[in-house]
């Protein structure tokens, strides 16, 4: 069952979150650029992201002042308005203190608040961010202002396609699934005036005088093939927070729920509980039975020469996932696929009975 999305109030503006799971540790997710707490569970693999996530804590989802189903701020938000999000949310759901998981410029937020409060802070788990938005002569990573301004301007003209894919998700970029979810979040998310002006907000962020501030353990991830922030903006984060440990990921898809989420997730659960949990892969187990009945073997290279093949074997099909127990469809799906591997075709019966462990 989805979570219902809920409002907190920050100042005078609504914030909209959601809750999903009930771990023994309170995560409180930061999103990246544009988010959209309810259409995030209409793509299957984000909505496997969270529920990973909330199998080992409770998740607090929310968008960002401006963005998804949170009001939209008359003025351009600052850094520390948007920090102050974060408290209105935690307030809402009754967390004292939350381990802050913030990806792209979500991060910025999440170290703002770690340094801010402390007493608040759990942990702090840093994906794909950086401490500057733009280039600096002591910053090299990232793009000029400039530059970045005009690669912004062009996606802000053709907002709602599904753009940049080619550095947000480059192994999805000819999904059409994906394309078409992703350009229907960006609608969703942000108008195309509000993606500008977030744009320009996020521009002015440099939050490097501040790091040394942070006294909470931190994990920094990233992915070493990045497209959008270079691994390198990572590697200084985790220079820069004292007791920081870095951890860089295989990897080319800048979005965490596109790519190997299960290698990100481990990294994050480990850190924050001690222990990684392997989560049991669904499969289906086929075994194929045969009998030779009265020397049919024998006609069997005329039998299939004729494309006559008789019913010499009984498929059974078993689901062992203890996720997915009903998956009738699923199976007779991979039933005809292994058939087919073996050039059969052939009757079967079907059984989905969980196989007891011993």
């Amino acid at each position: 069952m989805r979570p219902v999305t809920k409002y907190a109030k920050s100042g005078e503006l609504h914030i909209a979150y959601q809750v999903a799971g009930r771990g023994a540790i309170d995560l409180v997710w930061a999103p990246g650029y544009i988010s959209h707490v309810e259409h995030a569970w209409e793509y299957p693999p984000y909505a496997n992201f969270i529920n990973r996530l909330a199998a080992f804590a409770r998740v607090i989802r929310f968008d960002k002042r401006g963005t998804g189903l949170s009001d939209r701020a008359v003025a351009v938000p600052t850094l520390e308005d948007r920090m102050d999000d974060v408290r209105a949310v935690m307030d809402a759901v009754g967390c004292e203190r939350a381990a802050l998981f913030g990806e792209n410029d979500g991060g910025p937020m999440c170290m703002l608040f770690a340094a801010t409060y402390p007493e608040r802070t759990h942990s702090l788990v840093l994906y794909a961010t950086f401490a500057r938005h733009v280039a600096a002569p002591d910053y090299p990573w990232p793009l000029p202002r400039e530059e970045r301004e005009q690669i912004v301007r062009r996606i802000v003209e053709k907002w709602g396609e599904p753009q940049v894919l080619d550095f947000t998700a480059p192994s999805l970029r000819e999904d059409p699934q994906f394309q078409q979810w992703r350009a229907t979040d960006l609608r969703l998310g942000a108008s195309p005036g509000a993606a500008l002006g977030l744009f320009m907000m996020n521009s002015a962020i440099d939050i490097r005088p501040m790091l040394r501030s942070i006294q909470k353990p931190t994990l920094v991830l990233h992915r070493t093939g990045d497209g959008v922030r270079k691994v390198e903006e990572g590697r200084w984060l985790a220079s820069q927070i004292p007791g920081a440990r870095l951890v860089e990921l295989p990897g080319v898809d800048h979005l965490p729920y596109v790519g190997n989420t299960e290698a990100l997730v481990g990294e994050l659960e480990e850190f924050l509980t001690g222990m990684r949990h392997h989560p049991e892969p669904d499969r289906v187990l086929t075994t194929v039975l045969f009998a030779d009945i009265v020397d049919s073997t024998s006609l069997w290279p005329i039998a299939k020469s004729t494309g006559s093949v008789a019913a010499l074997s009984t498929v059974r099909a078993t689901a062992c996932s203890p996720r997915s127990m009903d998956l009738p469809a699923r199976s007779a799906a991979r039933e005809q696929s292994v058939m087919a591997s073996l050039g059969l075709v052939l009757p079967f019966v079907r059984d989905c009975t969980p196989v007891k462990s011993k």
